[in-house]
């Protein structure tokens, strides 16, 4: 995605197609006169309600989808810093040095995650040091696990079994990066948007200058409203994604219990 901001970059599209809408209203009011327009106002007034019903209910189903997958973005970062930190706190019942190893390179995936991670899937891609900081986390639980015998290995087995979570979790976030809504559902939005403001060239109006104001009012609407569908498709790649507060939170408690 472009580097501009998000919000400069939604002004810039939204402008642009109010620019295009209204040059060919006034195109359309040059060369179909009032007269031809206001005789076929019962007619093209049915087509377009259609075409309004249509364009909603596409609209209500897309934005159904992308909230629920923003909803669990938010969901997942939270469940996996929650991971982490219970992997952090089952550690503190192990002997040294293996508490001070495995808390060593949670804190490390943290600061990896949210200084490195984060900037990086505005990018679209992930970081590869928090790969290896948590196949490294990972492998030193399994060592323990299998050197460890009581008590000490309950906690190791524990511990594996948030492992699992954490992997799923941040399996999940990653996937986010590179799912987005299929591309028929775009293009049977583009295509209703475009028409359905392409119909409104066709409105009877006595005043020109109300007829353009109402057609840069309605592809105003239509434009934000797919602009906010692309923002909530992508909950990691805009200045409004789902942020690593989740794991800046578990960071600071564990610094607290550090300081301590």
């Amino acid at each position: 995605m472009t580097q501009l901001p998000t919000a400069v970059l939604g002004v810039l599209i939204i402008s642009s197609a109010v620019l295009l809408a209204v040059a060919g209203a006034a195109l359309t009011q040059r060369r179909v006169p009032l007269e031809v327009r206001n005789a076929h106002t019962v007619p093209l007034s049915l087509i377009n309600g259609g075409l309004n019903v249509m364009f909603g209910v596409i609209v209500g189903f897309t934005s159904f989808i992308v909230l629920s997958q923003y909803r669990v973005a938010q969901q997942t970062v939270q469940s996996e810093a929650g991971d982490l930190e219970e992997i952090y706190k089952l550690a503190e019942s192990l002997p040294q040095p293996k508490r001070e190893h495995i808390q060593g390179l949670v804190a490390s995936y943290i600061r990896v995650v949210v200084d490195e991670g984060w900037p990086l899937m505005r990018r679209g891609v992930w970081s590869p040091r928090a790969d290896a900081l948590v196949d490294e986390l990972r492998k030193s639980i399994q060592e323990g696990y299998k050197t460890s015998t009581g008590a000490e290995q309950q906690f190791f087995a524990e511990e594996l079994s948030v492992m699992d979570d954490l992997d799923k979790d941040r399996e999940v976030r990653l996937l986010a990066l590179r799912q987005h809504l299929p591309a028929i559902l775009w293009f049977a939005l583009v295509v209703l948007a475009t028409t359905t403001i392409g119909f409104s060239y066709l409105l009877g109006m006595e005043s020109r200058r109300l007829h353009l104001l109402s057609v840069a009012a309605l592809t105003t609407s239509i434009v934000l409203v797919l602009f906010t569908i692309f923002v909530l498709d992508r909950p990691f790649g805009t200045d409004f994604q789902v942020g690593p507060q989740p794991f800046d939170l578990v960071l600071h408690e564990l610094r607290v219990k550090d300081a301590q």
